[in-house]
């Protein structure tokens, strides 16, 4: 059978007050002397009380737990994201419930609903894709939303979200090759997050307008994504594509890439490893989010850092101020580049692309 768990009137009964009385110590309510406060919650910790957090949400209107819904759990880039979400949130006094919705819309709206029916007070969503009618779903749901590392097409009063300027990123990650002497720089993608993706391209078109170099379809590979290895997700997904594309481009001449992560980097060096091509000496590549594996990968990777800690704080910082209603606004926050040993100059062997209006 099993033991029934502590109640107020337990404690009541063993100290010899009243129900209210118990209830307001354990409240640290300021009606109860400071004496009798101390002895009574000792008592109910000596008793192994545990406070009833359903019916003290019943009472509050508050459960004082927020939802994450995140794209994997396997995905390292989240690592430090939930670290930094739950570094404001336990403070403050929530507890965060973590889910993932593998990148599926429905499952994450499935997901989404199942925290508002738990009543949690504030979710913070991590996804890779935010459709129209997938936005006006988010913005019905009558629980404070935040957006993580995505934003909201709309006009933002209704979801709010912080974010790290991807095209800033890839235009740091491609202006590091033109600076070493490239030319022709290749871009590998991905196509289940195509939001990420398209701001990542454009900034690498940018990058190289800018330089006025004409970069041709063939130094682009993106997964068309219809279906089987190309709709997958996760790290084990970006890693094969890598390995996948990357003798498209090599065909295609470039003497660097900037690649969409840093899975899709590491696949790219397993591909040049297979190839018997030496990197950066044969072909530099550069990855995007500075994940723990790209300090320790041969050679350590040349990536595009996000500050994932900033932006799990900020976040969870957002949806703490919606809950007081104090004023807030959606964040931008800048990337840098951290420079290893997978960049150098291309060979001497290896001419430059031709400039535009040349």
């Amino acid at each position: 059978m099993a033991q029934r768990s502590v109640s107020i009137e337990d404690i009541a009964r063993a100290a010899g007050v009243s129900h209210s009385t118990v209830s307001r110590a354990l409240r640290n309510s300021s009606l109860i002397s400071p004496d009798v406060r101390t002895r009574i919650q000792h008592l109910a910790g000596e008793m192994g009380y545990t406070p009833n957090a359903l019916a003290q949400s019943l009472q509050t209107h508050r459960s004082h737990t927020f939802g994450l819904v995140v794209t994997s759990i396997a995905d390292p880039f989240f690592t430090d994201v939930v670290r930094g979400v739950e570094e404001m949130a336990r403070p403050a006094g929530f507890s965060v419930f973590l889910s993932a919705s593998y990148n599926d819309p429905a499952q994450e709206v499935d997901v989404i609903e199942t925290f508002h029916r738990r009543r949690v007070d504030g979710i913070l969503v991590a996804s890779g894709r935010i459709s129209s009618n997938y936005e006006e779903h988010l913005s019905r749901v009558k629980v404070p939303t935040v957006l993580l590392n995505n934003e909201a097409r709309g006009d933002g009063r209704r979801l709010h979200w912080v974010r790290v300027d991807d095209d800033l990123g890839a235009q740091l990650a491609t202006d590091h090759l033109l600076q070493l002497g490239h030319r022709a720089i290749g871009y590998l993608g991905v196509a289940n997050r195509p939001r990420s993706n398209e701001q990542r391209h454009a900034g690498y078109r940018a990058a190289l307008a800018a330089a006025r170099v004409a970069a041709p379809d063939a130094w682009v590979a993106i997964p068309d994504g219809a279906g089987g290895e190309d709709a997958q997700d996760g790290p084990a997904a970006d890693l094969a594509a890598g390995q996948r594309l990357l003798p498209q481009l090599l065909a295609a001449g470039v003497t660097a890439v900037f690649c969409f992560n840093d899975m899709v980097a590491v696949g790219a060096l397993l591909a040049c490893r297979a190839r018997a091509l030496a990197v950066p000496r044969d072909l530099s590549i550069v990855g995007y989010d500075d994940i723990e594996v790209a300090r320790y990968v041969t050679p350590p990777l040349t990536t595009v850092a996000q500050p994932r800690l900033r932006l799990g704080n900020l976040a969870t910082q957002v949806l703490l101020d919606l809950l007081a209603e104090r004023p807030v606004q959606n964040h931008v926050l800048p990337p840098a580049l951290a420079i290893r040993e997978s960049t150098a100059p291309p060979c001497a062997s290896v001419l430059p692309a031709r400039p535009i209006g040349d």
